[in-house]
């Protein structure tokens, strides 16, 4: 008797173990044990529709430019019938296996985006809503990477396939922030909302030695904390005084909801080469500035994940709505500070060329307060790590924000 089989001829047993391996094989693997192939592609104005002759197991989008493209990611599935009539702005249509699953592409007569994707009940129809854009347009929802889209869970089908189950702990939710003290006694004065980076069960980038963003981060805001209340110009709160972790609409809404006249969320870069050093500023744009931008936008905003569940709940065309909603004042605003403090930083620490950076960063999404994110250094470069790490290193940090913040307020009151 061999895994509970008392096979009737040795023939029948060999069969069934191939099948038992081959199936464990696929699992093992992480491929699905089943894939649907491409019957149907219905091409419209405004949408289009995959069918599959099965359910698949996922999808994403992204866009593609120089020429213009869609790409749709199907894990799960096979290529098979081609589109019928295709209809603008899709002027063609591509498919082809793709790893685990297969790969489609429209070719574009024009720009357009996908705002929405949905599976049918079933997981055997995908559903793609479709929008025409402008050039710049499509260039912005291309830097913002992926869409993703799941079928509905089907319990009878999964457990009809697959006796087995995985369970994963989810972490609960986190709590409801309160909002935080504020320092300085004059409630004229502005106030000024620090955000420590990171925190709680995400730690942020960690130097070679072990040195926690999310430390050196609350170390930096609370010296800066120190100097703002020291030069009485200002009053100022801390989004987090301890190590907890705050998702990034949280700390933006601790600031909007004390009436912040100013918010700079703290943090520390990381690259992959060691030699890679200085402070730089960021402030708001859809468009990211440049690759390194880029990265550090994905990797910023991925942390609401990380806890989870990703509670971000915005797609592109809300993150859009956003963008073209924030005033014109309140984007110059968060411009200027940010050259204020990237000048004033110069002779205190070290800075990088062209500190003034721009990336599409969750935490910097409030409409109408200026807000920056300033990277102090790199704790990937040990020699960065050492002024981030030490009292001198963080006075000096604090002395340019508060130098910055005081030209800054004077200038916004003078101008008034």
């Amino acid at each position: 008797m061999l895994l509970g089989w008392t096979p009737p001829s040795p023939a029948r047993h060999i069969a069934r173990v191939t099948f038992f391996l081959a199936l464990l094989a696929g699992f093992l693997n992480g491929a699905p044990s089943w894939a649907g192939t491409i019957r149907d592609i219905d091409v419209q104005s405004n949408r289009i529709v995959i069918r599959f002759d099965d359910r698949v197991a996922q999808a994403s989008s992204f866009l593609l430019a120089g020429p213009n493209r869609i790409a749709i990611d199907l894990m799960g599935a096979r290529p098979g019938a081609a589109p019928g009539q295709t209809q603008s702005p899709v002027a063609g249509v591509r498919q082809a296996a793709q790893g685990d699953g297969a790969r489609v592409v429209f070719d574009l007569a024009r720009p357009a985006i996908v705002t929405e994707g949905r599976f049918a009940a079933d997981g055997a129809t995908l559903t793609l809503e479709l929008r025409t854009v402008d050039d710049a347009r499509f260039a912005r929802a291309a830097a913002e990477g992926r869409m993703s889209f799941l079928p509905p869970f089907s319990f009878a089908r999964a457990s009809s396939r697959h006796p087995y189950s995985v369970s994963v702990a989810v972490p609960p939710k986190p709590a409801p922030f309160a909002l935080p003290r504020v320092y300085g006694a004059d409630d004229d004065r502005p106030l000024v909302v620090l955000d420590p980076g990171h925190g709680g069960r995400d730690p942020g980038s960690i130097s070679a030695d072990g040195v926690h963003e999310a430390d050196i981060a609350l170390k930096i805001s609370r010296a800066i904390r120190d100097e703002l209340v020291a030069s009485g110009r200002v009053r100022v709160a801390l989004t987090r005084d301890d190590d907890r972790y705050l998702l990034h609409r949280d700390r933006f809404e601790v600031a909007r909801k004390l009436g912040a006249a100013l918010f700079i969320s703290i943090h520390c870069d990381a690259a992959h080469t060691p030699s890679a050093s200085g402070a730089t500023v960021y402030t708001l744009s859809e468009v990211a500035s440049d690759k390194e931008a880029a990265r550090l936008a994905a990797r910023e905003n991925k942390s609401d994940i990380l806890s989870g569940i990703d509670l971000d709940g915005q797609n592109r065309d809300v993150s859009s709505i956003l963008i073209d909603l924030t005033q014109r004042e309140t984007m110059n605003a968060s411009a200027k500070f940010a050259r204020l403090l990237s000048r004033e930083a110069q002779g205190l620490i070290p800075v990088k060329e062209n500190p003034h950076r721009m990336a599409s960063l969750l935490v910097l999404k409030a409409p109408d307060m200026p807000s920056i994110l300033f990277e102090t250094g790199y704790i990937s470069n040990p020699a960065d790590v050492a002024i981030l790490n030490s009292r001198d290193g963080r006075k000096r940090i604090a002395q340019s924000v508060s130098r910055a913040v005081a030209i800054h307020f004077a200038t916004r009151m003078a101008s008034r």
